[in-house]
């Protein structure tokens, strides 16, 4: 084959216009065409989900976009014409492959250069479709080109002599794995053997909806994992994308000149879509024309603590007079964004009180530990609220700083509620084991917490199974370490009514940026005992550090009150850091784990300014290979998305999807209900600035 288009790909020797590209997932998810990848990214903050269906191959991916420079995405194969394993075990369920992916941009377009990335499929695990590659691709009018060299799986027909035999002879030979597990680095491979051009071209067409790809495979169909090859008559695949509206692409195409594909995806953006109307909130309270004459000690505080809970989301404990400021103290559980919940509250307070107060303070507690405490003018307030002046200006003088005692006049104080409850379902899954492509529990989950003091509680949770399919769960893989994860199936199939958790906690401020807390009981559904944490976490700065230690004795498997004779110490000293830089949360902790390994962990995370996360970590323990087992060392990635992204109606509650390749005994952390980093989240600037604007909402 000639590769006529190849100069003026790389030079970028045409001038057409640049029309507005928009980018689609190939079959096995990631922006490219279909089997090949191209050098586009979606946008940061891009969240897709993809299936597709290739015979013998269905192909269900997961890709993110944390930055507009990295693309990561992990994917289950299912090779639907081989067996998982034996019958007994597995029975007819087909083999699934698991693999993440990784690609990263190099160069971005410009008039003369094409984008260039650098990418690597089933980086870890068994390797069956493991492949490295560099692509360029360059955007002509409603074309986009896209041209790339590749080893491995997307360049098995080997068409060149490998260029960086030159550099060493062991690049001219890809070793094949033999012993290869999941979630291995197969790093002895990486860019070895004969690699293949591979390209297309995607033509948007003049119907917005539709856009046409046609691509050459490096890939013959010669060498496919398990000796599955397959015919091949030719190496060209041809292909739509129909955008049937703004979340959902359908493919369909015709590849190996014998094959049809077809494919759905879903996908949104986290950064840039707008969160639902919150049509089930209250109404704000309006700003009068005129401030109110009462002064502050003739208010009837009990109804404005009312109020205060019911719009703003505070739960008061006390309000307090210091000359012309008025000052609030209490738990906001409502509002994820705080200058929301502050905004709301400081236009009670000016509905309130007369023109003797200038400041309004609240002071945002969790557990009685003052949090941060968020002062703003009341003139300059009413000023935006009424439109007379921009939010910028308000930003510029609120002050955010460290809580701590005043002299001040009590006006009111309360004694909450002490006893809360609520009702929710439960989700857990176990996805891509042996057993079975997906494991799952549905449950009904009581919880409760009751308040002895403001700083000292219990917590618990009842658990009553609705549907549960993890009897089908008997691979309980080689393990050279104490069980202390890798029992899931009995924890989950021995009753229908468990209790999860059962504690007493107690927290207490050490200092104004220092924290502490102590725990016992039934911590999680495996483990008791007792621990203790402490955080120091500066006001203002992006670090913080924090200990915990803790010992647990492992729980019977109907997590009742009974116990099992394994113990433990564990825990971890962690260092965190929040980079202003590409909004970088990174957490690095070195203890002591559930198995009396010894290791490090590193969690890495790009939080948008609304507070989704996408991130991952990486678990390395002193545990050898042969007694951590399958896997080798802990992994995985995960999202984390505020429900108030979700719903019409505001809340401080998380959704968190979390995927790891294996379940396994090495690096096994305790999963504790509180930490304290987490309770002082709302001392983040980064997310109170990012959300200023919410302070009129």
């Amino acid at each position: 084959m000639k590769y006529h288009f190849i100069p003026c790909l790389l030079l970028g020797c045409c001038t057409w216009a640049v029309a507005e590209p928009r980018y689609t997932q190939s079959d096995f998810g990631g922006v490219g065409l279909l089997q090949t990848p191209s050098a586009r990214m979606a946008p940061a903050g891009e969240l897709s989900l993809t299936a597709s269906r290739t015979d013998p191959y269905s192909r269900y991916s997961v890709s993110f976009q944390p930055f507009n420079w990295l693309e990561g995405s992990f994917r289950y194969t299912s090779i639907s014409n081989r067996d998982y394993g034996a019958e007994a075990l597995s029975g007819s369920q087909s083999y699934k492959d698991k693999a993440i992916d990784a690609k990263v941009r190099l160069f971005e377009e410009s008039h003369w250069i094409p984008q260039v990335a650098l990418g690597a499929r089933d980086i870890g695990g068994t390797g069956l479709f493991s492949s490295e590659y560099f692509v360029g691709s360059k955007r002509l009018g409603n074309f986009d080109l896209s041209l790339g060299l590749a080893w491995g799986y997307i360049g098995n027909r080997g068409d060149i002599d490998n260029p960086l035999g030159w550099l060493d002879d062991k690049f001219d030979e890809r070793p094949v794995s033999t012993n290869s597990q999941a979630g291995d680095f197969n790093g002895n491979t990486y860019f070895r053997g004969s690699p293949s051009f591979f390209g297309g071209v995607t033509y948007q067409t003049p119907w917005d909806p539709l856009s046409l790809k046609f691509e050459y495979e490096g890939n013959d169909y010669q060498h496919e994992p398990q000796n599955n090859n397959q015919v091949q008559d030719s190496p060209i695949n041809l292909g739509l994308v129909f955008k049937a509206n703004d979340s959902v692409d359908l493919h369909a195409a015709w590849e190996r000149g014998n094959t049809a594909m077809f494919g759905i995806t879903l996908h949104t953006n986290f950064a840039t879509r707008k969160a639902p109307t919150k049509s089930f909130d209250p109404k704000p309270e309006p700003v009068p024309d005129v401030k109110p004459t009462t002064a502050p000690t003739d208010v009837q505080w009990a109804g404005v603590a009312k109020r205060l809970q019911n719009n703003a989301g505070y739960t008061v404990s006390r309000i307090t007079q210091r000359d012309s400021e008025l000052i609030v103290y209490g738990e906001q559980g409502r509002y994820f964004h705080t200058p929301k919940a502050v905004g709301r509250a400081s236009r009670i307070l000016d509905n309130s009180v007369n023109d003797k107060i200038d400041w309004f303070t609240l002071v945002d507690t969790r557990y009685s530990l003052p949090v941060q405490e968020v002062s703003l003018p009341r003139d300059t307030f009413r000023e935006v609220v009424q439109e007379d002046r921009p939010v910028e200006d308000l930003r510029r003088v609120t002050e955010q700083n460290v809580p701590v005692p005043h002299q001040e006049k009590t006006l009111f104080a309360q004694k909450p509620n002490p006893f809360t409850y609520g009702l929710g379902l439960g989700y857990k899954q176990n996805v891509g084991g042996p057993d079975g492509f997906l494991l799952y529990q549905f449950s009904a989950d009581l919880t409760a917490e009751y308040r002895f003091r403001p700083d000292l509680w219990w917590s618990g949770t009842l658990s009553a199974n609705l549907a549960n399919n993890f009897d089908k769960f008997k691979y309980d893989a080689p393990s050279g370490l104490p069980r202390v994860r890798t029992d899931l199936r009995q924890y989950m199939t021995t009753s229908d009514v468990t209790m999860p958790t059962f504690q007493v906690n107690k927290v207490k401020q050490l200092d104004q940026d220092f924290y502490g807390m102590l725990y016992g009981g039934y911590l999680e559904s495996m483990y008791a005992g007792v621990g203790g944490e402490a955080l120091y976490r500066p006001m203002g700065e992006r670090w913080a550090v924090g200990v915990d230690m803790n010992w647990v004795k492992q729980r019977d498997y109907n997590q009742g009150f009974g116990m099992r004779d394994y113990s433990t110490i564990t825990g971890n000293a962690t260092l965190y850091y929040r980079s202003s830089f590409q909004d970088i949360l990174g957490a690095l902790s070195v203890g002591r784990y559930l198995a009396k390994d010894l290791g490090v962990t590193l969690d890495l995370s790009r939080e948008f300014s609304n507070g989704v996360r996408f991130g991952g970590w990486v678990t390395l323990t002193d545990a050898t290979k042969e007694e951590y087992g399958e896997g080798s060392f802990g992994k995985g990635i995960y999202f984390s998305i505020p429900f108030d992204e979700l719903m019409s109606s505001s809340t401080t509650r998380r959704a968190s999807l979390a995927w790891t390749p294996l379940t396994r005994d090495g690096g096994a952390a305790l999963a504790r209900s509180y930490s304290l980093y987490s309770l002082t989240e709302r001392r983040n600037i980064d997310l109170f600035h990012n959300n200023f604007y919410k302070v009129t909402e």
